[in-house]
């Protein structure tokens, strides 16, 4: 191998750590039970399908510049820098139960610095992003297309949305009291008028995402084969808009499959299965966050739902377990990335802050758990 490709390897390997070692897992775990068609069966094609078909429908909303839009009309309201983080916090909370806290974090972190610039406040911009990641991640909780930790326990459980949403609900509802407090201890600065002319980029493209969004909810809810879902919208793009079907993250599709076969060929070792279930015997939802704090709240969803069906504290643990390290959550990277490319000098400074305040909130509602 040559240097340049040692470097390409290793770049790929720095962008796509948790789909390496997700493969190199699957490829380890087929020494205890060798590849065969038993491995289809480990795969959760409807979670995998309706991953797929959400991601499409959400790239495409995010083209026709739908939520920034939303944004740019609610910021022409501010008066105050503390008015300005109300509205670049809580669009990311609020989004995220719909568009994925993925999604929303790469939509309004680098709207949210735009607006800083505008307004002169740019001191504001690590705070600003941190709370933005908080609330991505606490919003996201409450439904099933949150997250997509939540979308496939939420198939593999066989609940109903309601009940996802009920089980989540407190612990959004006070995460949102707490964003609220953590933005009012910041001493209010006047900022000139911000006037962001942001123009729909497609009515046509927002209405075919309109019109898929709806789709999907439909597998959502199992009135319609997840599979089938995504074979209309594949072909669909395929014909008419190949370049978003290119912008879709096929590495967390990736991601999945390979952590299916992990976990599919661990379920078959019986050692390991008594073990890991007498692990979790009376302890889900504390295992379930710790576990997230070193693999992610994703692959720790993926590989603990097939030694319990405690559904109710994996749902819990998995999510609040996306608070704390910054791997807890995958989608708190991109912002780390988008802070540490923007302002070179302030990682350090982020990841303080950042770990500080998911380990406070981490640990109230870990408290207010045991009381419910």
């Amino acid at each position: 191998m040559t240097s340049a490709h040692f470097q390409a390897c290793a770049r790929f390997f720095r962008a796509e750590a948790v789909l390496c070692v997700s493969v190199l897992l699957a490829l380890v775990s087929t020494a205890a039970v060798p590849p065969s068609s038993v491995y289809l069966a480990y795969i959760d094609w409807d979670t995998l399908s309706l991953l797929f078909s959400l991601m499409a429908v959400m790239k495409g909303f995010q083209r026709a510049g739908l939520f920034v839009f939303f944004g740019g009309c609610l910021l022409r309201k501010t008066s105050t820098s503390r008015q300005m983080l109300m509205v670049l916090v809580f669009l990311p909370f609020f989004c995220s139960m719909v568009i994925t806290n993925d999604v929303s974090l790469i939509t309004f972190v680098p709207f949210g610095l735009i607006v800083l610039r505008m307004a002169a406040q740019e001191r504001l911009a690590v705070p600003l992003v941190i709370l933005q990641t908080l609330a991505a991640n606490l919003g996201s909780m409450l439904t099933p297309m949150g997250n997509p930790q939540n979308l496939y326990l939420y198939g593999k459980s066989g609940i109903s949305f309601g009940e996802l949403c009920g089980y989540m609900l407190p612990y959004v509802l006070l995460s949102g009291v707490l964003l609220t407090a953590l933005i009012l201890m910041h001493r209010p600065v006047a900022i000139p008028e911000i006037s962001l002319d942001v123009p729909m980029n497609s009515p046509r493209l927002l209405t075919l995402s309109t019109l898929g969004f709806i789709i999907c909810l439909l597998g959502i809810f199992k009135l319609v084969s997840p599979t089938a879902i995504a074979a209309v919208i594949l072909i669909f793009l395929l014909l008419t808009d190949r370049a978003l079907l290119r912008e879709i993250d096929y590495s967390l599709l990736g991601t999945f499959l390979a952590l299916f076969i992990f976990i599919g060929n661990l379920g078959a070792v019986a050692g390991f299965q008594n073990l890991l279930s007498s692990l979790l015997d009376g302890h889900v939802e504390l295992v379930a966050v710790l576990t997230s704090q070193v693999i992610s709240n994703v692959p720790a969803a993926l590989l603990l739902s097939g030694f319990t069906t405690q559904w109710k504290p994996l749902i819990v643990g998995c999510n609040l377990g996306g608070l704390g390290t910054l791997i807890a959550s995958m989608a708190s990277l991109i912002s780390y990335k988008m802070v540490a490319r923007e302002y070179p000098g302030q990682g350090g400074r982020y990841l303080l802050w950042f770990t500080l305040s998911n380990l406070i909130l981490l640990f109230i509602l870990l408290a207010v758990s045991c009381w419910l």
